[in-house]
């Protein structure tokens, strides 16, 4: 039985250790067994104590990077006649018996099992190729300069004794007594929230978490999500602000909702984008226009931003230079991205971004409207009567009795099949499927599923989930007729994918709705039944398949 020494600490003031500085809760250190903290005031180094190998030295391996030694080969077994005796490597010690394991443990054998006590050494100043250890040595220890010497001479540059400079993010140095002595900061484990990502500054040794951009996203007759991760839907057929800098008026963007012939559906058409006195208008089948002139990506205008497509080219991306990113399909897909830094700057139908979904749904005024999604929209409607494409109508919410075509609600079924079984272990489809039904309601002839499909393949590459073959699995390709094949039945046949993993869990609409309504204890039951993922106009009129472009 191995016992297990205490360890012995070394403390510094100033929270340095050969030149290298030390930052709270860091560890550092160039030997494995040794660790280094900062408590702020001083500087704290533990050594770990190995225990005794039951195995000769000649058997022994140490892994770079480990602090103890393991045996190469598994123990061998004997079975003595007596009891109370003691194996230690191939040597068998009497009940009684004291004995050196090694230069550092002392050991006795007690009724069979062997008892040590090892020797912890100190924790050493020197670096560790200029340590020196004796043959029958425990510890090593620092050789005792030959004369003080007031100056270090490194890569050609002189440095006083005392003095401490900086190889590069990672490592310093100190000039001690003539002799160079550098350490290596150890970074510490980082595990980032869902919001966050793993970034490695310019300049700087470690990585860090860092909150991530926020992102808004637009799809399919019209559905939200706004930076804050509410889901609604809205179905009106004018021009909004989809949201804007609304402090220091930095920036606006505004959307065209198009109804292409229909009188219960509208699908976003146009999106421009204002800096200033810049203007870019983003079209259908990807056209650019800046300040009313045609321009063919890639485009860059030098300080201000760049305009190019995707790898795959099924979408233009705008990046400015304030770290505004726009995406646009080219038919009805919008993702909005924005740094950290507008946080309670932001308006429109995406909402404050504030970190809270109860309080997405602001009006222009400054009223909460979460309990009527078509009155909040309303009140981002710019540019007058003229920029709609059919006349305004009250709210109607839409019972899901109305909707006739249900047979269609299988398509949004891929969903939950493998074809995103990865990303479903990670994020939560349900918002999406419920997307994928409002649409396929409307669209009887099975052309309107791939909107909530691609939504979610986005959201999920944001993530970090690669899925090659999404498009080829469903059938939804960018400019092709939908249509079902025997494979893509099949997979509709299969259960959800599981077991599930935990997920980045975005609220659901039931779950928003819930949160919501529990925080006014006066709002009438009837409300809680409601949904703003519901369609916002009376659905009676069955609408003509929508073209991909208009």
């Amino acid at each position: 039985m191995v016992n297990e020494s205490s360890i012995i600490s070394t403390y510094w003031h100033g929270c340095q250790l050969n030149g290298q500085r030390v930052t709270n809760e860091a560890t550092l250190s160039e030997d494995p067994c040794v660790k280094c903290t900062c408590d702020g005031r001083k500087l704290t180094c533990t050594k770990k104590s190995c225990p005794v190998l039951q195995c000769p030295a000649s058997k022994q391996i140490r892994i770079p990077g480990e602090c103890c030694a393991r045996c190469m080969e598994r123990r061998e077994e004997f079975k003595l006649g007596l009891q109370k005796h003691c194996v230690i490597g191939k040597a068998v010690h009497f009940h009684g018996a004291t004995y050196k394991a090694d230069q550092c443990a002392s050991c006795e054998c007690r009724n069979g099992t062997t008892f040590c006590e090892k020797n912890t050494c100190p924790v050493l100043e020197c670096a560790i190729e200029d340590q020196v250890q004796g043959l029958n040595d425990c510890c090593p220890s620092c050789p005792m300069p030959a004369e003080f010497k007031s100056t270090c001479t490194h890569r050609g540059q002189v440095y006083e004794n005392g003095e401490t400079w900086s190889l590069n993010a990672c490592t310093s140095c100190e000039c001690r007594s003539g002799e160079v002595r550098c350490a290596r900061s150890q970074c510490p484990p980082q595990k980032c929230k869902p919001n966050e990502t793993l970034i490695k500054p310019k300049d700087e040794c470690c990585s860090k978490c860092v909150e991530s951009p926020g992102v808004c996203t637009v799809f399919g007759d019209p559905h939200y999500k706004t930076f804050d991760g509410y889901f609604y839907s809205f179905q009106g057929s004018c021009k909004y602000q989809l949201t804007a800098d609304c402090k220091d008026h930095t920036f606006s963007i505004r959307v065209t909702n198009d109804a292409r012939l229909t009188k219960s559906s509208s699908w976003t058409k146009t999106v421009t984008l204002k800096l200033g006195n810049l203007k870019v208008n983003l079209g259908q089948k990807m056209r650019v226009k800046i300040n009313g002139s045609r321009v063919d990506p890639p485009y860059k205008l030098d300080g201000v931003l760049d305009v190019f497509k995707s790898d795959d080219g099924t979408e233009v991306i705008v990046s400015t230079t304030l770290g505004i990113k726009l995406t646009w399909d080219g038919n009805n897909f919008i993702q909005v991205e924005v740094p950290v830094i507008y946080k309670n700057k932001l308006c429109g139908l995406c909402g404050n971004y504030n970190s809270v979904f109860r309080d997405d749904l602001f009006s222009r005024t400054g009223v909460n409207m979460t309990d009527n999604v078509w009155k909040f929209a309303q009140s981002w409607a710019v540019g007058g009567e003229k920029a709609c494409t059919r006349p305004r109508k009250k709210e109607l919410i839409a019972k899901n009795s109305q909707c006739r075509p249900k047979k269609f609600f299988t398509f949004c079924k891929i969903l939950k099949t493998d074809v995103f079984g990865e990303c479903n272990s990670q994020l939560n489809p349900e918002n999406y499927f419920e997307s994928c039904k409002i649409d396929m309601c409307e669209c009887p002839h099975k052309q309107c599923y791939c909107d909530s499909l691609a939504a979610y393949a986005h959201e999920c590459q944001r993530q970090g989930i690669r899925l090659p073959n999404w498009r080829r699995d469903t059938n939804c390709y960018p400019n092709a007729t939908n249509f079902f094949t025997s494979h893509h039945q099949h997979l509709l046949m299969q259960q959800p994918v599981g077991p599930q993993k935990k997920r980045h869990q975005q609220p659901t609409q039931r779950q928003q709705k819930n949160a919501i309504v529990s925080s006014q204890p006066n709002h009438r039951k009837k409300h809680r039944l409601q949904s703003s993922h519901g369609p916002l106009l009376d659905p009676s009129t069955r609408r003509a398949p929508p073209p991909l472009y208009s």
